[in-house]
């Protein structure tokens, strides 16, 4: 093979590496059952390859010469060590003979291979911050030191996660396989959710110095979008769509000095008219099936805002609407803290105020930044300064991501000025 063939070659490694390693990873878990085998298993297939395909050419399907050749070392591997621990020859045995050669690499195989690590990493089994590792881990790719910046956490505490993830997965024989028709609706919620989580903590950071992380919320949306492509079910198209209408105004949610700007104020120009588009055929699509959920209707009200010009335009009767509908097919004190916002834009401040003290009373979101938020602006509108101030104070108390807290402080000193 001639130097430049080598160097195409190698490119090919490369490429196919960038667009094929989850796929190679999620078949050979499939094969051997065990992960940490398996992505040792996929680092000495793509090894092989960077050494025989300058050498010998690419093969016809790279993806199944990756899997059949990862397998192989594995075994061998096992075969090896089996000198000093007997019980990993039976391993061996059974992993060489269980396989037939044609189930290995074929392409509906590995679409169902896609599907059963997504729903295997968010099985309700695992704690919900070791589901979203091990996804990021496994599907996307990402490594522990990304997901740990992502996250602010510590990179071995994720990988303390990931590694007690797996041993649950492997100690309690969590089965990896595609959910049954009977127990896909719980299990595809638990896979929402994992996926949901991933994009919040993208869009609107929890805490940090930044108010959202792009990386992280793209990876999000390309979980939605794998998910879509190999279970295209309704709430999975909801939430995609949600996804996509609420990135659709990422770049409007900041001044270029990092200052938080509230939906009201946003230049709407700045927002992406491509996503937009695709986000409301998406939750078209959704209703139109009469098999929606919460994540389709949260779309539909993020549709809404989009389709207004600008910020005095906006259905609020249509939103407020909405937030009934999904009140009731999934109530929860945010869902009402978010009707009671739109109540206060389609019928006053003082109508908005009433349900968010009642909701206060309760006890509910007591700590919840954003509910004490949105009572001091209320206030604020309604001229009761010193109600305004104690609330935004207690918010300051509560926030933890410094845009918001920037955001907080400015309140506070422009009531502070007109006391002047």
């Amino acid at each position: 093979m001639s130097e430049e063939s080598a160097e195409r070659a190698r490119e090919m490694v490369d490429a196919v590496y960038r667009s094929d390693s989850r796929r190679v990873l999620a078949t050979l878990i499939r094969l051997l059952g065990d992960f940490d085998l398996a992505e040792e298993a996929l680092q000495d297939a793509f090894a092989a390859a960077v050494e025989q395909w300058p050498r010998d050419g690419v093969p016809t399907n790279p993806r199944a010469w990756l899997v059949s050749t990862g397998r192989f070392k594995a075994i061998d591997g096992m075969r090896r060590r089996a000198r000093f621990d007997e019980s990993l020859a039976g391993i061996a045995e059974r992993l060489e003979s269980d396989v037939p050669e044609t189930a290995v690499w074929d392409d509906e195989s590995v679409v169902d291979d896609r599907l059963r690590l997504i729903f295997t990493c968010c099985h309700p089994a695992l704690p919900p911050d070791a589901q979203v590792a091990l996804t990021l881990r496994e599907v996307c790719g990402l490594t522990t030191e990304e997901i740990a910046h992502a996250f602010l956490t510590a990179a071995p505490t994720v990988a303390q996660r990931i590694v007690r993830a797996k041993s649950k997965i492997r100690d309690a024989r969590i089965p990896y396989q595609v959910p049954t028709v009977a127990d896909l609706p719980e299990r595809l919620d638990a896979v929402l959710r994992v996926i949901y989580l991933v994009f919040n903590e993208g869009y609107s950071a929890s805490s940090g110095e930044s108010l959202t992380r792009r990386d992280l919320s793209g990876e999000a949306i390309r979980l939605g979008r794998l998910l879509m492509e190999l279970l295209p079910e309704p709430e999975v198209g909801g939430l995609l769509a949600l996804m996509l209408l609420h990135e659709s105004r990422r770049t409007a949610r900041t001044t270029p000095d990092g200052a938080l700007v509230l939906l009201g104020d946003q230049d709407r120009s700045l927002w992406n008219r491509d996503q937009i588009a695709e986000g409301r055929a998406l939750v078209q699509r959704a209703l139109e099936s009469r098999r929606f959920g919460p994540y389709t209707l949260q779309a539909a009200i993020a549709a809404v805002h989009a389709e207004a010009p600008t910020a005095a335009a906006t259905d609020w009767a249509q939103i407020v609407g909405l937030y009934d509908v999904l009140r009731r097919a999934d109530p929860s004190p945010v869902i009402e803290l978010n009707r009671a916002a739109a109540v206060a834009m389609r019928d006053g401040p003082e109508a908005g105020l009433a349900l968010i003290d009642g909701i206060l009373a309760r006890g509910d979101l007591a700590d919840y930044h954003l509910a004490h938020s949105a009572r001091a602006d209320l206030c604020r509108r309604l001229r009761r300064t010193a109600e305004a101030r104690a609330s935004y104070e207690r918010a300051l108390e509560l926030a933890r991501q410094e845009p918001e807290r920037r955001f907080l402080e400015r309140r506070l000193d422009e009531l502070r000025d007109g006391d002047r």
